[in-house]
């Protein structure tokens, strides 16, 4: 049953939109600027994403527009894969964004939330320190140098060297206004407005002859064609997962954090839709992709909003100021931007992984170390592939352990279980009381790919001792195909050992089906399954001729 909308919602929607706004212009102007797309871009973005991602999204109360990793992916996708064509840069925007529509339509938005946070924390804050690495020739006064990171890195001497006073004194103020703003002003002018007027001021009026943002188009956005070259999308594809992926996980990421602040649930599946749809029309109008973005949505909330008609009426203001801001924004020096941007990535870097790095477990640490090093020295590409093939490979190591010792490998001595008094089996084994001519392996739990590769070294020696081997799977819970296979080879190592194989407890067990299927134990005989011990005990017998015992008469 969906909440009824009253006069007190309808306020606080109202004044969380405004809120929000007045934060999402200064940061919006910002990451135009970063992605090396223009300032209007980020505008244009702040509305389209803002707008249907309310519209069509599943979280309520969230609020979307460009954030730090998407203006550094698009970035990269600027210089790198679209060679500074902006036509095939919103082409890939397009892409993205589709691609976050189909993945809420088949409804695959529940597992993007199963990235390791270990990745996430090295993706984050390797894009945190790109954004503060990016500004630092602004910050200081210098000539931005084009290309990607690294090249902006080898520039840094020089940038420093060439400092330029004003712009260094202008940047570091609107950096410190950003971070010493009081939390009681912050209710009724956020940081980064404040920030971005201080500094504007001084740029402006005092330490005047900085460089500045210049025309910024204003009135309503033109319509960018996509670039329907074959070739060129083809290559897009890789570029336009990795902004789909990222967008989607910065989105639900950040709707988990709304829901912890409001109590409710959003709906994965339909967040991504709205994304999706809100980056396909950033892309046609010339907007930066965006996602949800965590200041934004929290200050939302703070202010009082609480459904989508917050986000509705955010994109509603920026879009009232676009059309006549223009004037306004031309004179902002770019110190005040980078200024801004330096508290951005700052706050983007995961401080609360770091604080700990010394208390997670290594490996952990080591897959965030990679994927951070990957993300800033490399391409944002690589790093999520690798990071998560990484993290992956930790976690089925950790799994393999845990699987490893739900195997359970037992002698059964032919005293207790073969015959029916230590005097016959004494007389069958020579006198040796703990000959133990069949052992059991017990399956119990799950088995998957993680496991597969040690299963046959850890139970092979053990195979080999006896001349029965019971296969006892009334415990087994799943069994993958590899684990299956694996079955298949430890069968194959008892019949190369001339080792008899007995399944147990298989009819009914939930892996029957897919033993069945793979045809996994067609080399045991039909008469070798059995249901339980007892059953296993009779066929082993007769495989080793051993009668039992008459009973005894009264």
């Amino acid at each position: 049953m969906r909440p009824r909308y009253t006069l007190a919602t309808l306020r606080g929607d109202l004044f969380g939109g405004l809120t929000a706004s007045v934060v999402g212009l200064p940061v919006a102007l910002a990451f135009g600027v970063a992605s090396g797309l223009g300032p209007i871009a980020g505008m244009y973005g702040a509305i389209a994403v803002g707008f249907f991602a309310a519209v069509f999204g599943g979280t309520r109360s969230q609020i979307s527009g460009p954030t730090g990793p998407m203006s550094v992916a698009m970035a990269v996708i600027v210089t790198v894969h679209s060679d500074g064509d902006f036509a095939k840069a919103f082409t890939v925007v397009v892409l993205a964004g589709i691609i976050q529509i189909v993945l809420g339509a088949i409804r695959i938005g529940r597992f993007v939330a199963y990235t390791p946070h270990s990745v996430i924390s090295g993706f984050m804050t390797g894009i945190g320190v790109i954004v503060m690495l990016v500004q630092v020739a602004p910050f200081v006064g210098a000539q931005v140098e084009p290309g990607g990171v690294l090249d902006k890195f080898r520039a840094l001497p020089d940038a420093i060297s060439n400092a330029e006073v004003h712009a260094l004194i202008v940047a570091s103020i609107t950096l410190l206004v950003g971070v010493l703003w009081p939390s009681q002003a912050r209710r009724y002018l956020p940081a980064p407005l404040a920030a971005m007027i201080v500094g504007s001021i001084i740029g402006i009026f005092w330490l005047n002859n900085l460089s500045v943002i210049g025309d910024v188009p204003t009135g309503l956005p033109e319509l960018w064609i996509p670039v329907f070259d074959l070739g060129f999308l083809l290559s897009s594809l890789t570029p336009a997962l990795v902004l789909a992926l990222l967008g989607s996980i910065d989105s639900l990421l950040t709707s988990l954090i709304a829901d912890s602040l409001t109590r409710t649930s959003h709906n994965a599946n339909r967040e991504l839709v709205g994304q999706g749809i809100g980056n396909t029309v950033a892309g046609f109008i010339g907007g930066l992709p965006g996602a949800g973005a965590t200041l934004g949505t929290v200050i939302n909330i703070r202010s009082g909003g609480r459904t989508p008609f917050s986000g509705v009426v955010r994109a509603g203001v920026l879009l009232a100021l676009v059309l006549g801001l223009g004037r306004y924004a031309t004179e902002i020096p770019h110190a005040v931007l980078a200024g801004i941007l330096m508290k951005v990535g700052w706050d983007i870097i995961d401080w609360r992984l770091l604080k700990r790095a010394h208390r997670i477990q290594r490996d952990h640490l080591i897959v965030m170390l990679i994927t951070l090093a990957l993300t800033v020295f490399l391409d944002l590409v690589t790093a999520i592939a690798i990071g998560l093939i990484a993290a992956g490979m930790v976690a089925a190591r950790q799994v393999e352990r845990q699987e490893l010792d739900s195997v359970v490998s037992t002698p059964l001595l032919d005293q207790s279980f073969l015959y029916d008094s230590p005097e016959a089996a004494a007389a069958a084994n020579d006198g040796d009381e703990f000959a133990a001519r069949v052992g059991v392996v017990g399956m119990r739990g799950r088995f998957s790919v993680a496991s597969s590769s040690k299963l046959v070294n850890t139970i092979g020696g053990d195979i080999r001792d006896h001349d029965v081997v019971i296969f006892d799977f009334s415990e087994t819970l799943h069994m993958d195909d590899s684990a299956a296979m694996v079955v298949e080879q430890m069968i194959d190592i008892a019949h190369e050992e001339d080792t008899e194989s007995i399944i147990m407890g298989l009819s009914g067990s939930p892996v029957e089906r897919n033993l069945t299927a793979l045809n996994i134990l067609a080399k045991v005989p039909e008469d070798r399954f059995v249901a339980d011990l007892d059953g296993a005990r009779a066929v082993a017998r007769n495989i080793l001729n051993i009668t039992p015992e008459p009973a005894e008469t009264a």
